[in-house]
């Protein structure tokens, strides 16, 4: 494998995300559920980690794993926000950004607990996937657009790259800890 393919395979483990043209109800389905028990698999991984692997990275140069717990909770917040926001403003047409190095780099991105982030992680799965079984398929197909992906998602795909975030890190985090 060329250095090129293999850093690729480090920062996209499971793939690059791409949004899906169409989704059945089960695969939809099955993307709410892995939304739902994504917090669920953090824990349960959390609890074999040492003080030591918190300090460990997937790739010279990328996140530790307490910066991964603390930034899937960041995001699975803001995941929920945007889908609030287009929910119930109609002028909302581009999503909300932020800078994610920074964000993970703050006070609390790099000194939380994971515990902490893992209440929170938990606490928002919890609603977020309340409310999207919620909405009615005229409320998926609300779009916006994604200014650094350079798309236009509706709810379905935007649940889609919610779903896949969560796999990704987590696929980050047993390369960083070497953990299965």
């Amino acid at each position: 494998m060329t250095p090129e393919a293999e850093l690729s395979k480090l920062k996209f483990p499971i793939g690059p995300f791409v949004a899906p043209e169409n989704l059945s109800s089960a695969e939809f389905e099955a993307l709410v559920k892995t939304i739902e028990e994504a917090p669920s698999n953090y824990r349960n991984l959390a609890k074999r980690l040492s003080s030591t692997d918190l300090t460990t990275t997937y790739r010279e140069g990328s996140w530790n794993v307490q910066q991964l717990y603390n930034h899937v909770a960041d995001m699975q917040l803001l995941h929920f926000f945007r889908l609030k926001k287009v929910l119930t403003e109609n002028d909302y047409k581009e999503i909300t950004l932020v800078n994610i190095d920074a964000w993970a780099n703050t006070h609390d991105g790099v000194q939380s607990s994971i515990d902490d982030s893992l209440l929170m992680f938990e606490g928002i799965a919890k609603r977020f996937a309340n409310l999207i079984r919620s909405l009615t398929p005229e409320q998926l197909e609300l779009s916006y657009y994604h200014p650094i992906r350079k798309i236009t998602l509706n709810q379905k795909q935007a649940i889609a790259m919610s779903a896949w975030h969560v796999k990704h890190h987590y696929a980050h985090l047993l390369i960083a800890t070497g953990l299965e």
